[in-house]
């Protein structure tokens, strides 16, 4: 089988599991291993590959990285290649979209794929500059990168660059123990309310800020706005589920196979556990499904 073959396949896959690619289950354990050793085989793990058929996205120019321990091929684990069938499921759906902690882009440049215009915020000035390069590696034109972090307010924050895994790091107080040779320096902010506001979706990987940006929203943004967000903490999923109780806007864990959650402990408590989905909308949307 031809690596577009492999590719569509993947992602036809990750679309009729979806509701059965739940972290505690024996078939997201075996997926997820298989999907490592093909993303570890292919040519996104080679140096200057060029661009590589990515099932409906097209050819995707992703240079290797190393981002400390982690590298760019981890970009493409199972629950990065869900969100990203999700987002080819809602191409007619979403218009506006954000990628929030944009990190290399390959997020932004699969939504731009979809047919999105993004607005990208990455903080890091070295992820950024990567972010800008392969934006136009890709001829990704309807993305807009912002070399910013995001908050609840507008301004300048101390960012902790963390050498060992720069994927995970963050804003200063976001993590209680942040790990290993830490580099830490001033980086502007933007507030998230104003930019949601123009939004239909967004996609926030914050690294332990997600309860300072969502909770920032006006509860009439949440009429329009979708976000799929990555949950840092026990003490944060808490916060956001008490928080979106009160403003009756339903939580979708990918922990619990995209259903509502009706208690805090539905939701998770880290990246190993999946995605939550937030919307007033009734459901995780799917296409027609």
């Amino acid at each position: 089988m031809s690596a577009p073959c492999v590719t569509d396949a993947i992602f036809d896959a990750l679309g009729e599991m979806r509701t059965g690619l739940r972290p505690t289950r024996p078939s997201y354990t075996a997926l997820k291993a298989l999907l490592i050793e093909h993303f570890r085989n292919s040519a996104f793990a080679r140096e200057n590959s060029g661009a590589v058929p990515f099932g409906p996205f097209g050819l995707i120019d992703l240079p290797y990285r190393r981002m400390g321990a982690i590298d760019s091929v981890d970009l493409f684990g199972i629950d990065e290649l869900l969100i990203f069938a999700f987002y080819w499921a809602n191409r007619k759906l979403y218009k506006r979209t954000l990628d929030v902690g944009a990190n290399l882009g390959l997020h932004s440049i699969v939504m731009a794929r979809a047919g999105f215009n993004v607005t990208a915020f990455e903080p890091d000035p070295v992820h950024f500059d990567l972010l800008s390069a392969n934006l136009a590696r890709n001829g990704a034109a309807s993305v807009t990168p912002e070399r910013a972090a995001v908050s609840d307010t507008d301004g300048q924050l101390e960012f902790v660059r963390v050498i060992g895994n720069t994927t995970g790091s963050h804003l200063a107080g976001a993590k209680a123990n942040p790990y290993g040779e830490l580099e830490r320096f001033p980086v502007p902010v933007r507030a998230f309310a104003p930019i949601a506001a123009d939004a239909d979706f967004a996609k926030v990987d914050a690294e332990g800020h997600e309860v300072r940006i969502l909770s920032s929203v006006p509860a009439a943004t949440w009429n329009k706005l979708d976000v799929m967000v990555e949950i840092g903490t026990a003490e944060n999923a808490a916060a956001l589920f008490e928080h979106f109780r009160k403003l009756d806007v339903g939580l979708y864990p990918q922990k619990i196979g995209w259903a509502r959650a009706t208690a805090v402990g539905d939701l998770p408590t880290s990246h190993r556990e999946g995605s939550l989905f937030v919307t007033r909308h009734g459901r995780l949307p799917w296409g027609d499904a």
